[in-house]
């Protein structure tokens, strides 16, 4: 069977494409083999960490969404990764509307799986309850609680809405926040997630050994959360 899965949430700054660049190295270090598209048009993360695996997808044109599904009915064996940028809800929705997606991928037998990426504040918790009025038990989803501000979801907890999700299987799994400092060196030198961890002995600004030893450790972590879910 071939999956799809999406990585949005529609709140930006919680780590969408943190979490693709993340499923991507996942992916390649288990042998999985994927195809990376990427809504982003002003600095795509799949385009820019891992431009091998990836190619751009306008969000408001049918035709370049339509490949999405096109190339999962092509290459079966493929997971397919798609990075939702923050404010493509609404077009994405109107696709599958309009285009009868969630129907066709029923038929072609194709999974459709929704990472709700958030952090733990009440508007992410808003937008995830939307979501689930949208989609209901049409799409398999994947709460991905992103530690970036606190590690406590306690309005998420509170809320009633993380039930109504496990009462559609939802999964849940937790991202510990990576070391601000070297998230930033990270970026700054476009690595991937295994250059990170590697050393890198011609760049200026290169992960000194501790800071590799705590990419390794944030990996590590976030492999045993993903393993859990049989992606």
């Amino acid at each position: 069977m071939s999956t799809i899965h999406f990585i949005g949430g529609e709140k930006g700054g919680v780590g969408k494409s943190v979490v693709a660049r993340l499923l991507a190295q996942y992916m390649i270090d288990h042998d999985i083999p994927f195809i990376g598209f990427d809504t982003d048009r002003s600095h795509g993360s799949l385009l820019r960490f891992y431009a091998d695996y990836a190619s751009p997808t306008i969000i408001d044109d049918y035709q370049s969404l339509d490949a999405i599904i096109e190339t999962a009915t092509e290459y079966p064996e493929k997971r397919i990764l798609v990075d939702l940028a923050a404010q493509t809800h609404y077009p994405l929705i109107k696709w599958m509307d309009e285009s009868g997606v969630l129907e066709l991928a029923e038929e072609l037998d194709i999974n459709v799986c929704y990472w709700n990426v958030m952090d733990s504040g009440k508007d992410c918790v808003d937008l995830l309850n939307k979501l689930l009025d949208k989609f209901r038990a049409r799409v398999n989803y994947v709460l991905v609680q992103n530690q970036l501000r606190d590690e406590h979801f306690t309005i998420l907890e509170s809320s009633g809405v993380k039930e109504r999700a496990l009462a559609f299987d939802a999964k849940v799994i937790t991202l510990k926040k990576l070391h601000p400092p070297v998230m930033t060196k990270v970026d700054s030198n476009s690595y991937s997630f295994w250059a990170a961890k590697n050393k890198d002995a011609d760049s200026l600004s290169a992960l000194g050994l501790l800071e590799r030893q705590r990419v390794k450790i944030w990996l590590n972590h976030a492999y045993k959360e993903i393993d859990s879910l049989a992606v």
